[in-house]
């Protein structure tokens, strides 16, 4: 059943409505003198619609864009504080399909769907139904994806080739540590694997996760008994972390993916495990030095035939915005189609959002610049099952989280006992023992609700 449109929608769609469903990014005439306010994470391709807002602006006189950018960890923690307290700063804010179910139920954002019903080809059929479905709630969407993601593994195929190597077409996670032990070359600057080993998270916790998974390891039993004491997440840890210190970049315990990103692109990492959305800046011949030397393979694997995560950043409306009707101008623009090919037209398809509407792939001249990597890409996004993530039952959903509310925080403190022991401050031990009691004390909260 649909959502009882609030007012302010109510009047928006009623506004559209009238003006012969307004075009995404297009507002009727008469918006004058309003400021929007909008939280991004600075990853690359938010900067490219930083660059572009001026577009925007321009089609909407009378809207100009704020925009407040920050990195990760800290635009997190800064948009969960203002929307949790009701803040009302920002009229969009930048999230994931891990907060959006959440707050959709809490009441904190806006019923996107009447909006994205009443606009003319926006066409929200278009978006790769994994990515649509987890950003879903009841059916209407909360938020709409700017970017989604899986998982692969890039590696330099010159240095391959250099050094008598080949690719497996699905490699595992051992034959992935024999070739960074075989490609390592420290004299040279350059890392056998990079992998992210800074806390938070949605850093360090996104790649050993999906790790995890595949080697049969999980957070809790289906009667929320914390298992990361466990065998096998004693194993994962502990592979983790001995390929980041053996033969990761240095300084990994304080290496995001931003870090990982410029040192692939660089040429000092011989392989990069992380998210898809890496090719933008590994296929930008502004940004990086390995263009055209890359392959990608599948997320590396143990036991399960699937290793990768599925995650989108995407773009809702707090319920407390007074501008709902502009920043919904804004959000259809941001993620229409017409977007992704300005992008493509100003700064190469190379650098296009990728992996959040299908129609994408089917541009001619996005296939030629991503032959490399589209496949793999799509192929990921679309095997991902959050519902299943990975060997054994568990009581929870998520592949690269776990879509539970005291994630945020329990992720965190995990992140930080793995982030020390690739550092060297504490052992694999110390620190799983550490974190199986921070996991211990949120599952007996769960074991309360289910008596």
């Amino acid at each position: 059943m649909r959502t009882t449109l609030p007012p302010l929608a109510a009047l928006c769609t009623g506004t559209l409505l009238l003006s012969g469903c307004a075009g995404a990014g297009a507002l009727p005439a008469g918006t004058d003198g309003t400021t929007l306010v909008i939280a991004i994470v600075a990853n690359p391709q938010m900067q490219d619609a930083v660059s572009l807002q001026s577009e925007f602006e321009a089609e909407n006189p009378g809207v100009s864009v704020k925009f407040v950018s920050l990195p990760e960890n800290e635009a997190r923690a800064k948009i969960t504080t203002s929307i949790a307290t009701g803040g009302g700063e920002f009229d969009a804010v930048m999230i994931s399909n891990y907060e959006t179910r959440q707050w959709a139920g809490y009441g904190w954002l806006e019923n996107l769907q009447p909006y994205i019903d009443a606009t003319d080809g926006y066409d929200d059929a278009d978006f790769i139904p994994s990515i649509r479905e987890d950003l879903s709630h009841e059916g209407d969407m909360y938020s709409v994806p700017f970017y989604g993601e899986s998982s692969f593994l890039a590696y330099r195929t010159d240095l391959f080739e250099e050094a008598g190597l080949e690719m497996p077409e699905n490699p595992t996670w051992d034959e992935v540590a024999e070739l960074a032990a075989e490609l390592d070359d420290p004299e040279a600057g350059v890392a056998g694997v990079c992998l992210r080993g800074l806390a938070g998270w949605g850093e360090v916790l996104a790649p050993f996760n999906s790790l995890l998974n595949t080697f049969g390891g999980r957070w809790y039993d289906e009667d929320w008994n914390a298992q990361l004491d466990s065998p096998e997440f004693r194993e994962a840890a502990g592979f983790y972390v001995d390929l980041v210190r053996e033969h990761g970049q240095a300084g990994a315990a304080n290496s995001g993916f931003g870090d990982c990103l410029n040192r692939y692109s660089q040429g000092r990492a011989a392989m990069f495990y992380d998210s898809t959305s890496m090719v933008s800046t590994v296929e930008d011949p502004d940004s990086s030095t390995v263009v055209g030397l890359s392959g990608y393979a599948p997320a590396p694997v143990a036991e399960s035939g699937y290793g990768g995560w599925l995650y989108t950043w995407s773009l809702g409306i707090p319920a407390t915005s007074e501008h709902k009707d502009e920043a919904w101008a804004f959000l259809s623009w941001m993620t229409d189609k017409d977007y992704i090919r300005t992008v493509g037209e100003e700064y190469g398809w190379q650098r296009v959002p990728p992996g959040n509407r299908l129609s994408t792939f089917e541009i001619p001249e996005y296939q030629e610049a991503a032959g490399a990597y589209a496949g793999p890409m799509l192929q990921g996004i679309e095997n991902a099952d959050p519902e299943n993530p990975g060997t054994r039952p568990v009581p929870y959903t998520g592949i690269g989280f776990l879509a539970i509310p005291e994630f945020q925080d329990l992720g965190t403190r995990v992140s930080q006992q793995l982030s020390a022991a690739i550092a060297g401050r504490v052992t694999v031990d110390e620190a799983l023992e550490q974190s199986q009691r921070y996991a211990q004390t949120v599952g007996d909260a769960y074991k309360e609700e289910d008596r």
